[in-house]
């Protein structure tokens, strides 16, 4: 049987163009996808699902930062319960990059809410975000939701 990690390693199918580096994993939680799309964008909620310090907003064209200010960006658009679409950088971001995409979409599934996060136009260097991503958000929220 595949162990835990070789299993994490494979959700994430990860695309390396010349420039940047993209990728896509999907979770399943068990709460409504409304739930999820709305503990995402609390800062409470968010910084407790996660165990690091979120400053979130609900509102477009507003910013955020996560995780002590590792992370910023800012919501580009928003379909509440549906999906989120942040532009999102870390302080290991090099100044003269640009903004990576993240899109958060939320299904309806028969056990809860299928979460896919859709990561592109990663810079080159940077460290393994699909690893980061579920290191620091999806193994906390799964005990958070009790999932």
């Amino acid at each position: 049987p595949m162990g835990l990690q070789e299993y994490l390693q494979n959700q994430g199918k990860t695309k390396s163009t010349k420039m940047s580096t993209s990728f896509e994993l999907v979770q399943t939680f068990p709460v409504s996808p409304d739930e999820l799309y709305n503990a995402w964008l609390d800062s409470s909620t968010h910084s407790a699902m996660t165990g690091g310090e979120a400053h979130v907003n609900s509102a477009v064209g507003k910013t955020f930062t996560v995780w002590g200010g590792y992370i910023s960006g800012q919501n580009l658009s928003l379909i509440q319960g549906k999906e989120i679409f942040q532009s999102w950088r870390t302080a290991d971001f090099k100044d003269s990059d640009k903004d990576s995409e993240l899109t958060l979409r939320f299904k309806e599934v028969e056990s809860g809410c299928e979460l896919t996060l859709i990561h592109k136009s990663i810079p080159d260097g940077q460290p393994d975000y699909a690893q980061g991503w579920n290191e620091h958000y999806f193994e906390p929220m799964r005990t958070y939701f009790g999932g």
